[in-house]
């Protein structure tokens, strides 16, 4: 009865069929696909080839797109909507800051002709753009800004604002005491003006670089060097790298699409202000 419960556990065993033992010989038919040898013609060595190409080149065109795909996404979140973004691409790259203390670069010198030259080749004298004004209010344009008339072809004046800060940085450098009695000589642009005009202008350009570099504060740090072999002096490492735009396709828009020099535009050149037009009570 125990038995129903506990069955026995003494192995059985059962005659396996003659059939069953055949069938465990080798024979051709029961040969591992594994066993044989596997050839490829050259066509099919020519397609694979193919294949491996076309999956090669998918690679890289997606990892192109993922990269134009965070340029994008990068201007988009950190920058104003800017006609400039329908003709140039923006791109970033690594540049190596010349950040030297006791070297001067021609940007550094003391005012001169060659110095003025350095500095008028970064756009810092550029001249308003046109900005067409089907999409003038994509870039904060309004009716309230100054518009060209039609039959100079409509649209707004407007500086690009990158050129706008290198224009005030020039102007702080003509400013700085050992250089502003040069430019108080020659009398020309900014240094035209009374000179009260000259001071307003130039703590104007002051405070946008101020206002523009705490707006992109440079999250980046700067190492210490070694200097002085005979009593060795801790000294700050300037001379860093940072992920910079494509300046030069920038400044290359905003010289091409510059306006006509004022004593060349026609007088008629701006649409004058209508009723509905907000006008300043005083200079903004």
């Amino acid at each position: 009865m125990l038995e129903k419960f506990f069955p026995s556990r003494r192995p059985s065993y059962a005659q396996v069929p003659p059939e069953d033992c055949e069938s465990l010989n080798p024979s051709p038919q029961n040969e591992s696909p594994r066993s044989k040898t596997i050839r490829f013609s050259s066509y099919d060595i020519f397609v694979g080839f193919i294949w491996m190409t076309m999956f090669a080149l998918a690679g890289f065109i997606l990892g192109r797109v993922h990269q134009i795909d965070r340029a994008d996404a990068c201007l988009d979140y950190v920058s104003q909507p800017s006609p400039l973004t329908k003709d140039v691409s923006i791109s970033y790259a690594p540049v190596d800051f010349n950040g030297t203390f006791m070297h001067e670069n021609v940007f550094r010198r003391s005012a001169s002709p060659e110095v003025d030259e350095a500095w008028k080749s970064l756009g810092v004298d550029y001249r308003a753009a046109h900005i067409p004004k089907e999409h003038a209010s994509n870039f904060g344009l309004t009716k309230d800004h100054v518009k060209i008339k039609e039959k100079y072809g409509g649209g707004f004046p407007a500086n690009v604002e990158g050129m706008h800060h290198l224009h005030c940085l020039n102007l702080v450098r003509q400013a700085l005491y050992y250089n502003v009695d040069y430019y108080r000589e020659k009398g020309q642009g900014a240094f035209k003006n009374k000179e009260y005009v000259v001071k307003v202008h130039v703590s104007h350009c002051l405070d946008i670089l101020r206002q523009q570099l705490m707006c992109s504060v440079d999250i980046g740090v700067l190492g210490q060097v070694w200097w002085n072999k005979d009593e060795p002096t801790a000294f700050v490492d300037f001379n860093t790298r940072h992920k910079c735009r494509n300046f030069d396709a920038v400044r290359a828009w905003a010289e091409k699409h510059q306006l006509p020099p004022q004593d060349e535009a026609p007088l008629d050149f701006l649409e004058p202000p209508t009723e509905d037009t907000f006008i300043w009570p005083e200079i903004p």
